[in-house]
């Protein structure tokens, strides 16, 4: 999949709220578009660039959704493409290239790893707007960012924990397997959440982590999987931009929490629920501000509260007080807001691996503390350095 990682103030007053196949190669890839992408006059041109294929069955279909999303509601006053499977690091700057010359005047990128590749291009077209999807200079303080460049996430972990909530109800033996990208501040702070909400129903549950060290890659997720299976977790949770690993719950009739989308249609026996991203709303804004000349960058983190992070449906396993407990909490974190945001991590102290107190009990983590967690919560087995 290309370079080492990828992925990810609080938000600010006034923003709008918001298969499986092997990824294709680049050149292969940079053909890959929807819509003419021929201007003319008062119509706004917005590119997309996907590290994985648009039918991945999770993070970059859900993307897709949100460009169509975007598309559908401004109809034909703005005219979008995308460029799918793009390695990070630095091929994408010639798809960046590209798409500046093809008239775009706003471009998002989906992955991390293209972000060195978005600030060069910020600094090279000062009048083409680039939004980073997963960044996170601007909220860690790296100074001299173009003015043009913007960064957007989200608050995924808060929904991870109830879908910890849900996956540590279902485990029987109280062993939950994890397979897992890269171990970066995002997956890692991800985990922890999840872990968190296994634990807040079952204190004594454990998660094991495999590393895949890939985003998409259908084969080494399903034998991460596998040795999860082998190594005797009852219950799965898959970290990755595809659901290969719920092929292999399926076949072991364990419950599984899925990533990015609802992926319960095929995985009805065994699906419980995952986080979802409804990034639609947030594209339609940015591309409203491009046009009409409001565009800032506001380093967007969307949140329960104003629907950016969701949970998918609930699979049969899900039991009914098991669904009102979770439900309870959401509507908590919808009515109460920011006030909300990552409402569990201070209910108590919260070790690391070594038994020493990372959170202490009342504490509220910063945007700043998520986007640099590097150590993983007690009852992870697992390295957090990959």
């Amino acid at each position: 999949m290309g370079i080492t990682t990828r992925r990810r103030s609080f938000r600010k007053a006034g923003i709008v709220a918001l298969s499986l196949v092997a990824v294709l190669g680049l050149f292969a890839s940079a053909c890959s578009s929807s819509d003419d992408s021929s201007s003319s006059g008062g119509i706004t041109k917005a590119a997309w660039i996907y590290v994985g294929p648009i039918n991945d069955g999770g993070w970059t279909t859900a993307h897709n959704a949100g460009r169509e999303f975007a598309a559908k509601e401004l109809g034909a006053k703005v005219k979008t493409t995308f460029k799918e499977s793009i390695p990070e690091g630095p091929e994408a700057a010639q798809v960046i290239d590209g798409l500046v010359k093809d008239g775009n005047t706003i471009i998002f990128a989906t992955s991390y790893g293209y972000k060195q590749q978005m600030q060069d291009a910020a600094a090279k077209y000062p009048n083409v707007k680039f939004e980073q999807a997963t960044g996170d200079d601007i909220t860690t303080g790296k100074a001299g960012l173009p003015t043009n460049y913007n960064e957007y996430w989200g608050a995924g972990e808060d929904t991870l924990y109830l879908s910890g909530v849900a996956a540590g109800n279902a485990s029987k033996k109280g062993v939950i397997g994890i397979v897992a990208p890269f171990p970066i501040p995002e997956v890692i702070r991800h985990i922890n959440a999840f872990t968190l909400g296994a634990q807040s129903v079952n204190p004594a549950a454990t998660v094991k982590v495999v590393w895949t060290k890939s985003w998409f890659n259908p084969t080494l997720e399903r034998q991460a999987a596998e040795s999860l299976v082998s190594s005797g977790v009852d219950a799965l949770f898959s970290h990755q931009d595809g659901p290969a690993a719920g092929e292999v719950a399926k076949a072991g009739n364990l419950p599984w929490v899925g990533y990015d989308s609802d992926q319960s249609g095929s995985y009805s026996s065994v699906w419980l629920t995952t986080a979802t991203y409804n990034w639609g709303p947030y594209y339609l804004a940015k591309i409203n501000a491009s046009s009409d000349g409001t565009w800032k960058a506001d380093n967007y983190y969307g949140t329960i509260a104003d629907n950016f992070t969701s949970l998918a449906p609930f699979g049969t396993l899900v039991s009914g007080a098991t669904k009102s407990s979770i439900d309870s909490q959401l509507a908590l974190a919808k009515s109460g807001g920011a006030k909300s945001f990552g409402w569990f991590w201070g209910l108590q102290d919260r070790l690391d691996q070594d038994g020493a107190v990372k959170i202490k009990k009342g504490t509220s983590l910063t945007q700043k503390d998520l986007y640099t967690m590097s150590y993983f919560v007690k009852g992870v087995d697992g390295s957090a350095k990959g």
